[in-house]
């Protein structure tokens, strides 16, 4: 599915994971913050480190620095744990959450492997959460084939050399450029976002626009045989335009902008349309 680096939620708090190694790697700020529902839950995991050191117990070592999706939409270094891992630290925490926290962990786990082995349950199990958060089904439709051609895409270049991180992102925002005329970091300025999901947040069109975009650009990275960063580059961009060309066609024929600040949910009422010139 897109991205592996995801949000679940426990009891209304968000709870950042990781798909790493082929097991979930959960925020230990997150499970902190859960748990005891602390104003500095960073300052607590040192404090709590501390503690426990003294007692001759390191809990740091059941942690790996994972880059996570920080409150500012960037990827920042965070200390992170599997469940075996957060186990051990729940321990160390007094907190009547602990056990029914400890269920939600397996059952988070066991999802996940049931989707490996069926890939369809995964799909299912997004639809269904779409649906709960008020997404009609055609859009829903949209959204999931938008994150199969986004796979594919990612697919080709990772058969291509290129490197997942940086060069993916650069490459994202070189077809999103060329699609919408703005990276995805300024449109999701456009929309007042900061660590939401961009798409989450589009329009059927520029869902089908975004789709568009990756989707050419993996066919012409297939057709010239790019190879490496570089080509794939070219390859990206010249996708990317000729969504862009389409989508500029879209606008002259509709009188308005594809590209707007509206985010998907909002009331007919509060929506106000800004145009990209």
């Amino acid at each position: 599915m897109e991205e592996h680096n995801t949000l679940s939620i426990f009891e209304g708090k968000h709870i950042r994971k990781l798909w790493q190694s082929n097991e979930w790697y959960f925020s230990v700020i997150d499970v902190i913050q859960t748990l005891t529902d602390s104003s500095n839950p960073r300052n607590y995991w040192n404090m709590l480190k501390t503690r426990e050191a003294e007692n001759g117990v390191e809990l740091y070592t059941n942690c790996v620095q994972l880059k996570l999706l920080a409150e500012d939409g960037k990827l920042r270094e965070t200390d992170c744990a599997n469940t075996e891992g957060i186990f051990r630290i729940i321990q160390s925490i007094p907190s009547k959450k602990a056990e029914p926290f400890k269920l939600w962990l397996a059952k988070v786990g066991y999802e996940r492997v049931q989707e490996i082995q069926d890939p369809e349950l995964a799909q299912k199990r997004m639809k269904e959460l779409y649906q709960q958060k008020g997404y009609s089904e055609e859009w829903i439709e949209k959204r999931v084939r938008g994150i199969v051609i986004r796979d594919e895409l990612t697919d080709e270049w990772k058969k291509r050399s290129v490197k997942e991180g940086k060069e993916f992102s650069i490459l994202t925002a070189e077809i999103s450029k060329a699609t919408f005329g703005i990276t995805p970091s300024e449109y999701k300025r456009l929309k007042g976002l900061k660590n939401e999901n961009l798409r989450d947040h589009m329009d059927d069109l520029e869902l089908l626009f975004g789709m568009l975009g990756e989707r050419i650009s993996t066919e012409i990275t297939k057709k010239d045989g790019a190879d490496g960063f570089n080509e794939c580059k070219v390859a990206s961009i010249k996708g990317g335009t000729i969504a862009g060309n389409a989508r500029k066609e879209t606008e002259k024929e509709l009188g308005r902008s594809v590209t707007t600040a509206e985010n998907y949910l909002q009331e007919p009422e509060s929506k106000k349309r800004k145009q990209i010139k």
